[in-house]
């Protein structure tokens, strides 16, 4: 107890300065601050400014508990100035009004009061527009009569200049209810309602105040949870008009492919909330659990067969996760027998590649449909997928080969590739056999043969960095085994590859005390 009562009293000392910031602003005023609030709100700020320089050069050598009570604190300053800098951009804007007779911004020589605002605050466009916006939802007005009207929204006015919210819930609340009285006919005291009750809720949770504070009520923690909880009150406000609304939505759905730029094309759109649900359910089946080291793959026997346990910690960010498991979607779906035809063939992905491209290690290709040039190895790798076609031209542009289908695998030997391999053979890769490639372990090109028992399932980033990841493949009598990269398993030995519809029938024959080992029915 008394060792905590020591850090708790340096962290007060070493950011007294930092709570003396509070105290000037406003927050910590109390009636006996006379002469604080004599002071002009310029003086309060100017004198603030001193107190905040050079605090987060201190940050680094906080203990974890100051930190972290830091980050309360820190917080709660960012939300006076934010509200500070929206009343302020406001007010420019406020006076710089068109039916002024005597315009700020043109007193300074500026065309708008964004104008303005851009050399005072060297702010970002987008970020001043933002501040202008929100207080323009959240300021009052004055009647033709001089009497004073309120805002459009005076609890979320209030919470933002007490600092009980932050400008990202006063600005997305603000611009959902605006958008909702648009969208449909609502009654203006169930917006009302609807208002004060989440503004209430918010400001108990993120800062312990209004009247719901210590109520004992479930309160938003985080911006998520107030989403939530805004997204109930608007279904209730669109009760009548959802299904009109949802219609009117999708007739902005849409889905673009843009041009390459850098090596990567850029994707868009908007979709239907079951489309976006759909796909983001698929993508999280294969990114929400990357797989991480439970037990040192060196310490397994040489014949004992791969376990995710023993898997590499997948080093691709969540993003690059996405991507790769959206293309083995997008080619699985490509291959299907189900597919739509395009001039009556399968939508087939074409690589076009000059001969002598094909044999430089450097040399080039191109993707029939993309403006941008391809590694050549790229035509090799795509080979083996029975979705693509490979053509081949002379200098002189005459086709001197074109990929025939006999080198690709057959449906009936994909199948019983996908029955021994149950997904990607790689350890720890849970992309399953219907998203997978085929690939040669034997090349193609070198002899190999479109067999089962030189071909295994491979998910679309394995097989694509397949060369360079360290991971290396052979087939022992139609058994794929698999050697890990040095940094996994030093030992540079191949160990078998067992899927889990196999693991599952050994535990049965050992069972019934069955040790023989069946005999593989081969499919050629």
């Amino acid at each position: 107890m008394r060792m905590a009562v020591v850090q708790m009293f340096g962290f007060l000392s070493r950011f007294f300065p930092f709570i003396v910031f509070l105290f000037y602003t406003g927050s910590m005023a109390t009636s006996s601050n006379s002469r604080i609030r004599t002071l002009s709100v310029r003086e309060r700020v100017t004198a603030a400014l001193p107190l905040l320089e050079r605090l987060s050069s201190e940050v680094a050598h906080l203990s974890d508990a100051e930190l972290v009570a830091l980050s309360r604190l820190s917080e709660e300053v960012g939300r006076h100035v934010d509200a500070l800098r929206v009343r302020t951009a406001g007010e420019v804007d406020a006076r710089s009004g068109a039916e002024r007779e005597s315009s700020l911004a043109r007193r300074y020589d500026s065309t708008s009061a964004a104008n303005l605002l851009a050399y005072t605050t060297h702010a970002a466009p987008a970020e001043i527009r933002s501040r202008i916006a929100l207080d323009r939802r959240t300021r009052g007005s004055v009647s033709l009569a001089g009497e004073p009207l309120p805002s459009a929204f005076p609890a979320v006015a209030a919470a933002l200049h007490a600092g009980a919210i932050g400008v990202d819930v006063a600005a997305d609340l603000t611009r959902t209810l605006e958008k909702a009285a648009q969208d449909a006919v609502i009654d203006p005291l169930e917006v009302e309602t609807a208002e004060r009750e989440i503004v209430n809720a918010t400001a108990a949770g993120f800062a312990g105040r209004g009247p719901l504070a210590n109520s004992g009520e479930a309160l938003p923690q985080t911006f998520d949870d107030y989403r939530a909880m805004a997204g109930v009150w608007l279904e209730y406000l669109l009760r009548e008009g959802i299904e009109q609304s949802a219609d009117e939505s999708a007739r902005y759905r849409y889905f673009a492919v843009g041009r390459v730029r850098d090596a990567l094309v850029r994707v868009s759109g908007k979709l239907t909330p079951e489309a976006a649900g759909s796909l983001q359910r698929l993508l999280d089946a294969h990114v929400g659990s990357p797989v991480q080291f439970s037990t040192c793959a060196e310490q397994a026997a040489e014949d004992e067969p791969w376990s995710d346990a023993q898997a590499p910690a997948d080093t691709r960010t969540v993003g690059q996760r996405r991507h790769d498991a959206l293309v083995s979607m997008v080619q699985a779906a490509a291959a299907s027998e189900h597919a739509p035809t395009i001039g009556g063939a399968a939508p087939t992905l074409v690589v076009t590649v000059a001969a002598e491209q094909l044999a430089d290690p450097a040399g080039v290709a191109d993707i029939d449909g993309v403006d941008a040039s391809v590694p050549a190895k790229l035509a090799h790798r795509i080979g083996c997928t029975g979705a693509v076609q490979k053509l081949v031209l002379d200098p002189r542009g005459r086709i001197i080969e074109l990929g025939s289908p006999r080198r690709l695998f057959t449906a009936h030997q994909r199948r019983a590739i996908a029955a021994r391999d149950g997904g990607c053979v790689i350890p720890g890769c849970t992309i399953p056999a219907a998203w997978c490639e085929i690939h040669h372990v034997e090349e193609h090109a070198r002899g190999g043969a479109t067999h089962t028992d030189n071909g295994v399932l491979l998910c679309w980033a394995h097989h694509h960095d397949l060369d360079g990841s360290g991971w290396e493949i052979q087939m022992r009598d139609g058994v794929p085994f698999v050697k890990a990269p040095h940094w996994v398993d030093r030992r540079g030995i191949f160990r078998p590859v067992i899927n889990r519809r196999s693991l599952r029938g050994e535990i049965r024959r050992r069972r019934r005390g069955d040790t023989a080992t069946p005999r593989a029915t081969r499919v050629s």
